[in-house]
């Protein structure tokens, strides 16, 4: 796919198809990790790792994440509270 790179700020960028975003689980404020492909002469983007806190299991953080999802409209009305 092709992108066009643009000025935002003092800063370049590029915007992330929606499809691709959803497949790979990336919405607005989610941390990526950049990193550059000097072999292949790219750029490489992928969802930042989240490294776990002691005693929580990678399910109880899938299940978290998945409530989230599923009930953000509700949690981001009642942070505004």
């Amino acid at each position: 796919m092709t992108r066009k790179v643009f000025r935002s700020g003092n800063s370049l960028a590029v915007t992330l198809p929606p499809d691709a975003m959803a497949r790979l689980g990336i919405r607005e404020g989610s941390e990526v990790a950049v990193e550059e492909d000097a072999e292949h002469g790219g750029i490489l983007i992928t969802p930042a790792s989240v490294e776990l806190a002691p005693g929580v299991s990678p399910e109880f953080a899938r299940q978290v994440a998945e409530f989230v999802e599923r009930y953000r409209p509700a949690l981001e009305e009642l942070a505004k509270r």
